[in-house]
């Protein structure tokens, strides 16, 4: 239940940011916390009762015939990380909470922070790689919302695209790993995999792998030679950022290599690659943050920084690296988010975050001051902070190897002084340097925005608490710190370990390598002016690193897709309709002779006259509307081809289709009415030549579709299908209707995808015509007889769109028919009142009932995993028996379908509405699209 929770709390607290925020403006952010702090203290009670390879576990079934399914898994390693992300999450909500107080925009924040905090836990907590994989890409998709949360800047959209493409591109790859892991190991399930340990290793589609999920992990932690989208990323507000460096996002690509280091660890392949990029990205992270002036910057790199040693350390593998790997994550997450909102609170409180421009703040913002002592303390490694414990571990693994020892002991000597001197720039001189800018004669307070002062209290209660949790942990029982940091090495090492962490070792080479780098540290930081003044070399750094690489990838890969998209999008519909169906012919044809070539041309024998009379009235439809020189006459000949079809439906058997034909067949002359009636004549558009190279392209295509189908209906591909379907309906599915059984049972998550698709294609709509909407000159018949028949026609349409409705599951009828039929009620009102009009009896927005439907179709489908079974299971309530309506069967499809009733009414009453407010519009803009057509992209219409 723990799991559960831990996952759909965030995902309830995303659905309710935005009215929380509405109603309670100064209380929402301590409101939103409470539900990361509720699953800490939950997970919290879980320490010590993991030991060793322990796992708590909890699965549905998600996609059986594939062998995934929805596995969640608590262990050691797990249990730490998801620790980290709701107990510093919990102050990033208080924090927000004043840092954005007044922002118009402060809902969707909090609700994009949910969702991102749902991504990290299905990370931490997914024991399947699928899962595990879709939680991973909800972060890529969350953090680029949170980055471009200031969404008017340019440079926001433009750094916050840069982390999705570079994140995204990783997680296509690690995706292709996964795939052939599981194929290697014989299981989509990471602890099946990591029991094999080293051994699946050796398999060659596991060696494949490995670059692969490599590629995942370092862009996602930003290694090298991936590093350079996470300085960028500094353009988010600060909260995002002390959350996203210090307990989450960056954090991940690591975590992903602490639970591969059973399988590959050891290897030379792994210990290679991760030791070489986790050098490089320590040592190029802290020397460009040597030169760097901002606040949040310096932070940034030093970041990148830490990430590298976390890389080196878990290269290097044994229980001494591994441990001191644990010991420095868990440390960086508390002081690196403490240093992030203290440098949140400098901003606020001063109006820069300017280095040279800060000090002396100690007595203006004295509660930011010591957190942030506190936290550069603890990062810069000295006792009794945690900082200092975890370094010791590093310098006692780095001497515990052989050959490699003088080299990777140098390495982290010098990275970890650098990020001593960085930690003290950020958290000890804008608070404790001179008040006196050197040179100038000028206090410092002089030259700020404003007068410093400290933040509200929601500002700093979180970084006190996280500085001194630092502290704390120095002091903590040796049995608490085991128990907790035990089951994970347990975990990322494949053995079962009992871990004994203390502060004080006696004086050895560690403890002396720890105040040498103090020293050096200490140095660094003195000579600080110096880097600053020549800030000019980190620039230079940053531009010749990989990210000019990028840059030039990204340039030439948009303008050969503006050269593309000119040749293919160039605003021609002929055009279009001819390269769809060229290449649809070629693809069809190719298809028609792998079956064995043309099929022999079918007996006559038993067709009636009937369905010959209505073919021949079908092909006179299309002959009539191909020679048509008016729409009218066009969507006359195009009326009887559909109505002819619906009549081919119902007189074989397919009363549904025959319905829905004969509704969307009348919405579609509406459609077209509203659309293009007012376009001009059709001599306007084309010439005779152009008219017959379409007839010529048209008639190439409705060949090789009829002897597609001559030949697919002569084979026998799945005889057994149709009869399966039917002797499953009732039974399994307490319906008789097997169309609508198929669409919201069966074949849910098909329908689910459907709707989906009708929701952004409203969206689309919405957004194409809203430009050209003319509210001042609405779409009304003054016919009385019109309007009181439409009148009664809207009613008679609602009473049978809730009978198709309910009655859609054994008899023809359902949500989508239901639709429809609701839809073309409101059109006729619409038509006879005016848009305005019909808007106002619909009491909703139509956009407001498509997303309304959405959430009812997800919704039903969670009620199958909550009983064991798979996502879109359908759930039935016991049978019943009710006047007039007789035995009545309630479940799981019916709200499905519901959902999809109002999808369709939203979808369909969302285009014609638009359409009717614009089109006064549309004489105008066709005529003005023609005359650019050669030099612009087609636009919308």
């Amino acid at each position: 239940m723990l799991l559960l929770v831990a996952i759909i709390g965030p995902v309830l607290g995303a659905l309710i940011a935005a009215s929380l925020c509405k109603a309670f403006p100064k209380k929402a952010g301590w409101i939103l916390a409470s539900i990361p702090a509720v699953i800490f203290v939950g997970l919290l009670t879980q320490v010590g009762s993991l030991n060793g390879l322990q796992a708590e576990s909890v699965s549905f079934a998600w996609v059986p015939s594939l062998g995934v399914d929805f596995q969640l898994q608590l262990n050691g390693l797990g249990l730490l990380f998801a620790l980290m992300i709701p107990g510093v999450g919990a102050f990033i909500f208080v924090y927000a909470g004043g840092y954005l107080h007044g922002h118009p925009l402060s809902g969707r924040f909090f609700t994009f922070l949910m969702l991102f905090m749902t991504g990290m836990m299905g990370i931490a907590l997914s024991d399947n790689l699928i899962v595990f994989f879709v939680f991973w890409e909800l972060t890529s998709i969350s953090s680029y919302l949170l980055i471009g949360f200031n969404h008017e800047d340019e440079a926001a959209r433009k750094k916050a695209l840069q982390a999705l493409l570079v994140t995204g591109f990783g997680g296509v790859a690690m995706l292709a790993g996964f795939i052939l892991l599981a194929t290697a190991g014989g299981s989509y399930q990471f602890s099946t995999l990591i029991a094999q340990g080293a051994s699946l290793a050796q398999n060659p589609l596991a060696q494949a792998a490995l670059p692969l999920l490599l590629l995942g992990a370092f862009t996602k932690s930003a290694q090298f030679p991936f590093q350079f989208w996470l300085p960028n990323a500094m353009a988010a507000p600060t909260p995002v950022s002390a959350y996203l460096h210090s307990a989450t996002m960056v954090k991940a690509g690591v975590f992903l290599l602490f639970k591969l280091s059973p399988i590959y660890g050891g290897t030379p392949a792994w210990s290679i690659t991760l030791i070489t990029c986790g050098t490089i990205t320590l040592l190029l992270g802290a020397v460009t943050g040597l030169f760097q002036r901002d606040l949040k910057r310096i932070l940034a790199f030093t970041t990148m920084s830490v990430l590298g040693m976390l890389v080196l350390l878990i290269g290097i593998g044994g229980e001494l690296a591994l441990k001191s790997a644990i010991l420095f994550m868990l440390g960086h997450a508390l002081y690196k988010a403490t240093l992030f909102m203290t440098a949140g609170n400098v901003d606020h409180g001063t109006g820069t975050r300017e280095v040279t421009l800060l000090g002396g703040l100690r007595k203006a913002m004295p509660l930011t001051a010591l957190a942030a002592g506190l936290a550069a303390l603890s990062k810069g490694g000295f006792p009794p902070l945690l900082g200092f414990v975890s370094k010791e571990y590093v310098y006692k693994a780095s001497i515990d190897l052989a050959s490699l020892a003088p080299v990777l002991t140098g390495i982290a000597i010098v990275g970890n002084a650098m990020l001593l001197a960085l930690a003290f720039k950020a958290g000890v001189h804008p608070y404790w340097s001179s008040a006196a800018k050197p040179g100038l004669g000028k206090s410092y307070s002089s030259l700020l925005p404003h007068t410093p002062h400290e933040v509200p209290f929601s500002m700093w209660i979180g970084p006190i608490i996280l500085a001194s949790l630092g502290l704390t942990f120095g002091f903590l029982p040796t049995e608490w710190i085991s128990n907790l940091i035990g089951p994970a090495l347990s975990i990322s090492s494949g053995v079962a370990t009992t871990v004994k962490v203390s502060l004080w070792h006696g004086f050895n080479l560690p403890l002396l390598l720890s105040l040498v780098t103090m020293a050096l540290g200490i140095l660094i930081y003195l000579a600080r002016e110096h880097f600053w003044k020549k800030q000019r070399i980190g620039t230079r750094i940053e531009r010749r690193s990989t990210e000019r690489a990028y840059e030039f990838a990204f340039h030439q890969f948009v303008e050969k897709s503006k050269e593309v998209t000119l040749l293919l999008q160039n605003g021609s519909m002929r055009f279009y309709l001819w390269v769809i169906l060229g290449v649809s012919g070629l693809l069809l044809s190719y298809k028609l002779l792998a079956l064995g070539g043309l099929p022999a041309f079918p007996s006559t024998e038993g067709i009636s006259i009937l369905n010959t009379t209505i073919t021949i009235a079908i092909v006179l439809g299309a002959l009539v509307a191909a020679a048509a020189r008016s729409i009218v006459n066009a969507l006359a000949g195009l009326g009887v081809v559909g109505f002819g079809i619906a009549l081919v439906y119902g007189f074989n058997g397919a009363p549904d289709l025959a319905i829905t034909q004969i509704v969307v067949e009348t919405l579609t002359v509406a459609f077209m009415l509203y659309a293009v009636l007012k376009l001009p004549s059709f001599k306007r558009y084309s010439k005779k030549s152009l008219r017959i190279q379409d007839a010529i392209f048209a008639s190439c295509g409705g060949i090789i579709v009829f002897l597609l189908v001559l030949k697919s209906s002569a084979l026998e591909l799945a005889p057994t299908i149709s009869n399966q379907l039917s002797e499953w309906s009732y039974p399994l599915a307490k319906g008789r209707n097997i169309v609508n059984v198929i669409l919201v049972d069966f074949r849910a998550l098909d329908t689910f995808g459907e709707i989906a698709v009708l929701g952004i294609a409203a969206l689309g709509v919405s957004i194409c015509l809203r430009p050209h909407l003319d509210r001042r000159q609405l779409s009304a018949d003054d016919n009385l007889i019109f309007r009181v028949g439409a009148n009664a026609l809207l009613l008679t349409c609602i009473a049978l769109s809730i009978v198709a409705l309910y009655r859609g599951h054994n008899e023809p009828g359902g949500g989508f028919i239901g639709g429809l039929i609701l839809a073309a009620g409101f059109i006729l009102y619409a038509m006879a009142f005016g848009e305005k009009a019909a808007r106002t009896k619909l009491r909703a927005s139509p956009i407001n009932y498509i997303g309304f439907g959405l959430a009812l179709a997800l919704v039903s489908g969670f009620f199958g995993p909550m009983t064991g079974k798979p996502f879109m299971s359908a759930l039935w309530l016991p049978d019943f028996t009710l006047p007039l309506l007789g035995k009545v069967h309630l479940g799981t499809p019916l709200l499905f379908d519901v959902g999809v009733f109002l999808c369709v009414v939203g979808f369909t009453l969302q285009v014609v509405f638009n359409l009717q407010a614009s089109s006064s519009d549309l004489p105008k803009r066709a005529v003005t699209s023609a005359k650019v057509e050669k030099k612009e992209p087609a636009n919308c219409l």
